[in-house]
């Protein structure tokens, strides 16, 4: 079984890597930052698995696709696709660039957008898959200086949803979790305090990809830590 995350270089990509290749997943991990990747791919080598670690900024088509063209060539078609990359610009909106703008949106939202439609052709030919997108609580509520990230975010939950009605009796789905504060650099400088590790977003992410029924597509699961 073959698993593709983005953002998997660190954070709560890398744990959901590490999770998914210790239950059997052959990982393929996609981000922008070549050395996090590469500390990534080796901790997934030491769990036995294979893994295909590529630089490939989400937000860009071309890139997706060249990048997608390599899944296929050297590891097949995956059954699992998680879109976690994800950053964000805190400023208020008086302040905010259109450039940073554009940064969050299109890594967050037009990321996911991008690749899900690389992928899931191949997918629906073998009538089996699943993809999990990482949200947010962001994705329920407004923050004060995150208006792209809390945008971006709901915007993912309703991409999942609309995905997820595309997918009904295929043999594929489309699910969506949405973490609490997490302990990972995003975090910082924001105004939460950390309630959780990303081991136990990873756990959730998991269950979603190998383990949940059916009847769990078009779900967004909240996720707040113990």
């Amino acid at each position: 079984m073959i698993a593709v995350v983005t953002g998997g270089g660190r954070g709560i990509g890398r744990a959901i890597a590490l999770d998914l290749a210790r239950r059997g997943c052959d990982i393929v991990l996609l981000g922008r930052s070549t050395g996090s990747l590469a500390a990534a791919a080796a901790e997934v080598v030491g769990t036995g698995q294979k893994v295909l670690a590529l630089s490939c900024d989400v937000a860009n088509s071309k890139a997706v696709a060249d990048a997608s063209a390599r899944v296929f060539a050297e590891f097949g078609v995956p059954s699992v696709v998680v879109s976690n990359a994800g950053v964000v610009h805190r400023a208020s909106i008086a302040s905010m660039t259109e450039e940073q703008w554009d940064d969050v949106v299109d890594v967050n939202l037009k990321g996911t957008f991008l690749v899900t439609r690389a992928f899931l052709p191949r997918m629906l030919e073998l009538k089996r898959g699943r993809f999990v997108a990482i949200g947010s609580i962001s994705s329920t509520l407004g923050t004060a200086r995150q208006s792209a990230y809390c945008a971006a975010k709901w915007g993912t939950v309703g991409f999942v949803k609309s995905l997820a009605e595309e997918l009904r009796g295929s043999g594929l789905q489309a699910m969506c979790v949405m973490p609490g504060a997490v302990a990972t650099d995003m975090l910082k400088g924001g105004d939460f305090t950390a309630a959780m590790q990303p081991e136990d977003v990873a756990k959730i992410v998991t269950f979603l990809a190998l383990d949940a029924p059916m009847a769990m597509n078009a779900s967004s699961v909240e996720v707040f830590g113990p």
